[in-house]
């Protein structure tokens, strides 16, 4: 079975996982105002409900990426969580 990875954006102050403790990395950016899986990501992210859910998902990882190259504050950190592949049916 082959490794995919998903990506999520984070700050570089967030001491949560967002994969493992997402309801603290969460609260932790809204308090902070980042807002970076919501009104951010979400405005650059190019997702449609006519892509699959892996397009979707790469999609997101492109952002993440824009985000991070962009980022003249030096704030956001793409962070990465290695998957198993969904075994074709």
């Amino acid at each position: 079975m082959a490794l995919m990875h998903n990506a999520m954006l984070t700050t570089f102050d967030n001491p949560y996982d967002p994969f493992e403790q997402f309801s603290l990395w969460f609260l932790f950016d809204m308090q902070k105002g980042y807002n970076s899986c919501g009104a951010y990501l979400g405005r650059i992210a190019k997702v449609s409900d006519q892509f699959s859910q892996e397009e979707n998902e790469r999609e997101v990882e492109l952002a993440i990426d824009e985000i991070v190259k962009n980022d003249f504050l030096n704030i956001y950190r793409k962070v990465t969580k290695a998957m198993p592949e969904k075994e074709a049916s």
